[in-house]
């Protein structure tokens, strides 16, 4: 819960100066910004559990998580080149990373005026994120145990 907290303070901020700042209009759903920014820490947590859950030290998890999330989410979630741009293995990836659904999202409610209508596949693909990772990372850390 507090990596949830400080991002949701994270995303206040990072929204706050984007909007009053540097006078970015929120030309869509800002309800739909908030949930979809929540479901998207929610699903960042999930992999860093995932990856805490084959990892002995928490330096190790705080590296691995580092590593395996930075690099894809820069390079495949639309950051630095449109994902339909992209094609094989990478549009795959793509689809598997958190970032690529929140950058729809945020990208969508700021600058195209969208809503809840038209953002849920990505809300839905954000809601699905933390369970299935959490189901994954118990299965880790019980074959750990063992």
């Amino acid at each position: 819960m507090p990596y949830i907290g400080l991002g949701l303070i994270n995303f206040a901020l990072m929204t706050a100066m984007a909007l009053f700042w540097f006078e970015v209009p929120l030309r869509g759903n800002g309800l739909t910004l908030l949930v979809g920014a929540i479901l998207f820490v929610t699903a960042t947590t999930g992999l860093g559990l995932l990856i805490s859950s084959f990892t002995s030290t928490q330096i190790a998890a705080l590296f691995g998580t580092a590593i395996a999330t930075m690099v894809p989410s820069v390079m495949f979630s639309g950051m630095m080149q449109p994902v339909s741009s992209l094609e094989g293995a990478p549009v795959v990836l793509s689809t598997i990373i958190p970032t690529s659904h929140f950058m729809s999202i945020s990208v969508g409610t700021f600058t195209k005026a969208l809503g809840f209508a038209e953002l849920y596949p990505e809300l839905i693909s954000l809601l699905i994120f933390f369970p299935a990772l959490t189901v994954l990372s118990m299965l880790l850390l019980k074959k750990q145990e063992v």
